[in-house]
């Protein structure tokens, strides 16, 4: 699949909108029908690991994630979370960059290579669109909740 991309604006300094988007909890009540289950002590550190479950009742799959790369933003850098997806039906990577704005604020970099073992590639392009309308949706709402 194709990388999702998202690029969005925020009027909240880089540090809250780290601190709202690396909030994995939080990420499970963005996405419909799914929950958070992490599975390290924090803090979120290199290392830590958690799963979104997705499903109803006995019907579900599991996105296991491991933290690879944690780099808070500091004053004038910026910030960089690294995810390796470890689960069997999802697999790829996601990255979550904050970049501090001279004008206040910061600029947030969304990037997702989502693959669903067994999805034929036809319906790649289907599953970026929907994968892109969740995440954009989800990184609103945690920067706004």
């Amino acid at each position: 699949m194709p990388v999702i991309r998202i690029v969005h604006r925020t009027s909240a300094p880089a540090a809250e909108a780290w601190s709202r988007l690396t909030d994995w909890e939080r990420h499970g009540a963005q996405v419909p029908l799914t929950r958070t289950i992490i599975e390290t002590a924090p803090p979120t550190r290199v290392g830590t690991i958690f799963t979104a479950r997705t499903g109803v009742g006995r019907i579900t799959f599991d996105d296991r994630m491991e933290v690879v790369v944690w780099q808070p933003p500091a004053a004038d850098s910026p910030g960089l979370v690294r995810l390796e997806k470890r689960g069997r039906p999802v697999t790829g990577w996601a990255e979550i960059e904050i970049r501090p704005l001279p004008t206040g604020g910061a600029e947030i970099h969304w990037r997702e290579d989502l693959r669903l073992r067994g999805l034929p590639r036809a319906l790649d392009p289907l599953v970026a669109k929907a994968a892109h309308l969740v995440f954009t949706r989800a990184l609103t709402r945690l920067l706004h909740t």
